[in-house]
């Protein structure tokens, strides 16, 4: 099926308003998903077995590098691909085998998928016609759709006219004037330059909160998902890592994978030497020490890896006073990033660390490449994402 066969299909789903909504119910249940492809004489396990219940009327992110299974995960609940393995429900309906143009869900494509040779209005009202709308009701509902993707006035424009942004919104329209119980976006962003990219992602988040419907939206952009959801799934090698609220997933990330891939963080690892009050702290070379909060599995003897991110972390030439974590460190690269600037530094056990300083004054001095300093950070900052050995971690 093509981009824009794929449009129509959707674009032809089932649209009635729902009815009171039972908010305990998930807008849409994965249950055991699994989506294997032949390949060259081997099977590909694109998804494993996933058990996923997305709220309705959250701003939802499947989250991963390219070939995670986002984009699978994604078409399954469009209808666009079938499970090998378990079921999709949207409000309770188990629709695992009905075909995309009988779903409540409409779906964006990245391409957008619009018709050349329509204008505006003619585009967005592809999916009423279809379903032989009345007139008066048709251009009732396009007005007000196109009024909140603030295309009012641009009903006549052909798409070649628009910029990339407005053909998104067209998009955004044609799928929304429907009223589906879902909005499918598959990284609807990825074509527009840097600045627009960031423009859109509040303006989605904004038309999101206007139409009240569940926007599952899959991206691999981090800054992308961190910004407009509710919640995010980050997705690696077919599975589901994490799943949380964006604040959770940066700053308590489950896995190194996630640690990762989720913005820059610094991970570290070190035995622990004792636990105090639910405080772990591992002590390297002189006056050099590392505390983490930690679970009761955690004792003496444990390794630990954790996470640091690098806005947490002060530098300074004299080590710091106080209840925090000190290492030291030589600098081995400074970049000036404008609202900030990076430091990359060796620490004395071998591990590199990135640091980020606010440029809050220009005439601030700044570490110098080679220099000796000291990083510090406060220990809540320091995050323990796995235990081995030890008691019983």
């Amino acid at each position: 099926m093509t981009e824009i066969q794929g449009a129509e299909a959707v674009g032809q789903a089932a649209t009635a308003s729902p009815g009171p909504a039972d908010t305990a119910l998930p807008a849409i249940d994965l249950m055991g998903v699994a989506k294997e492809f032949a390949a060259h004489g081997e099977t590909v396990r694109a998804v494993k077995n996933v058990d996923l219940a997305i709220r309705q009327g959250e701003f939802f992110s499947m989250l991963g590098p390219s070939g995670c299974g986002k984009t699978t995960t994604m078409r399954m609940i469009a209808g666009f691909e079938e499970p090998t393995r378990g079921s999709v429900h949207l409000y309770g309906e188990d629709v695992t085998g009905v075909p995309a143009n009988k779903r409540d869900v409409n779906m964006v494509f990245q391409s957008y998928a619009l018709f050349p040779h329509m204008s505006v209005f003619d585009n967005v009202a592809f999916g009423l016609r279809r379903r032989r709308t009345g007139k008066a009701e048709l251009v009732r509902r396009i007005g007000e759709i196109l009024e909140i993707v603030d295309l009012t006035g641009r009903e006549k424009r052909r798409p070649e006219a628009l910029s990339g942004g407005q053909q998104q919104r067209v998009a955004l329209a044609r799928a929304l004037v429907n009223r589906p119980r879902a909005l499918l976006l598959d990284e609807p962003l990825a074509a527009l330059d840097l600045k627009l990219r960031q423009a859109m992602q509040i303006e989605l988040k904004r038309i999101q909160r206007e139409v009240g419907i569940t926007f599952v939206y899959v991206t691999h952009d981090q800054g992308e998902a961190l910004t407009m959801s509710d919640r995010i799934a980050v997705m690696n090698d077919g599975v589901i890592e994490q799943l949380g609220a964006p604040r959770q997933i940066y700053e308590e990330p489950a896995t190194k994978f996630v640690a990762g891939f989720i913005g820059t963080s610094n991970l570290l690892s070190g035995t622990v030497n004792e636990v105090t009050d639910g405080r772990a702290v591992i002590l390297s070379g002189d006056g050099e020490r590392i505390i983490a909060p930690v679970g009761e599995s955690v004792t003496t003897g444990t390794r630990l890896e954790l996470t640091v991110r690098p806005e947490k972390i002060e530098l300074s030439s004299e080590r710091p006073d106080g209840d925090l974590c000190a290492l030291r460190g030589t600098v081995t690269e400074v970049t000036y990033q404008g609202t900030s600037t990076s430091y990359t530094l060796m620490t004395s056990a071998g591990a590199e660390v990135v640091a980020f300083r606010q440029n809050l004054d220009s005439s601030a001095a700044m570490a110098a490449r080679g220099e000796a300093v000291w990083l510090s950070w406060r220990p809540q900052h320091s995050y323990a994402i796995g235990a081995t050995g030890g008691g019983d971690g």
